[in-house]
């Protein structure tokens, strides 16, 4: 079995859907083999691929504030690997991003889990890996996927994306950030000591 390090440096090398992307291929992603939380969210955005840093853009702030922790904390692949459902920019479409690219999880996913053996907790954040990870156990919509999050513990915790885009979700859903949150806050607490 390869190294996580060469692991990570084959990924970032993919170029595997090139002909489907807008811009040259930029696989946005960072785990290690100590990271202790997964994070799965969608794809970079054009922001996020034109810095290379996972979740530098608004959507991250709002993201790094729900789980309260600093963006040092955020960035340590001892604590977060963040592996999106596709790891390149998918372009943009009529109303906002086009979904993830399906190449990446397919190729990449399995291969990525094996070296993650310590990992307590994967955040799913947003449909596309909520689909990918929970198959069936998926409530109708998104927002009864949340609402019945602790039906995933303990492996996982279920989130709306934090776009946003989503702005108008949040306001509609004042529990989410009421009684949700502070539940997440606690569970990453527990698993990430300062």
């Amino acid at each position: 079995m390869k190294t996580t390090a060469s692991l990570l440096k084959e990924i970032r090398a993919c170029t595997h859907c090139e002909e489907h992307l807008p811009h040259p291929p930029n696989p946005v992603l960072s785990f290690s083999a100590e990271s202790r939380i997964l994070l799965v969210g969608q794809a970079p955005g054009i922001k996020v691929h034109e810095s290379g840093t996972p979740w530098n853009d608004p959507s991250g702030d709002r993201l790094r504030q729900w789980l309260n922790v600093s963006p040092e904390h955020f960035y340590d692949p001892k604590r977060f690997a963040i592996v999106p459902m596709g790891f390149c920019f998918p372009g943009r479409g009529k109303s906002g991003d086009l979904p993830p690219r399906p190449e990446c999880a397919d190729l990449w996913h399995e291969r990525i889990l094996s070296h993650l053996k310590k990992i307590k907790l994967t955040l799913l954040i947003g449909q596309y890996a909520q689909q990918y990870f929970l198959r069936d156990k998926k409530k109708k919509t998104l927002t009864l996927t949340i609402q019945n999050w602790n039906e995933y513990l303990p492996d996982y915790f279920v989130l709306p994306h934090p776009s946003p885009r989503n702005n108008i979700w949040l306001k509609k859903n004042p529990w989410f950030v009421k009684n949700t949150l502070p539940k997440l806050k606690h569970v990453i607490k527990n698993i990430l000591p300062e």
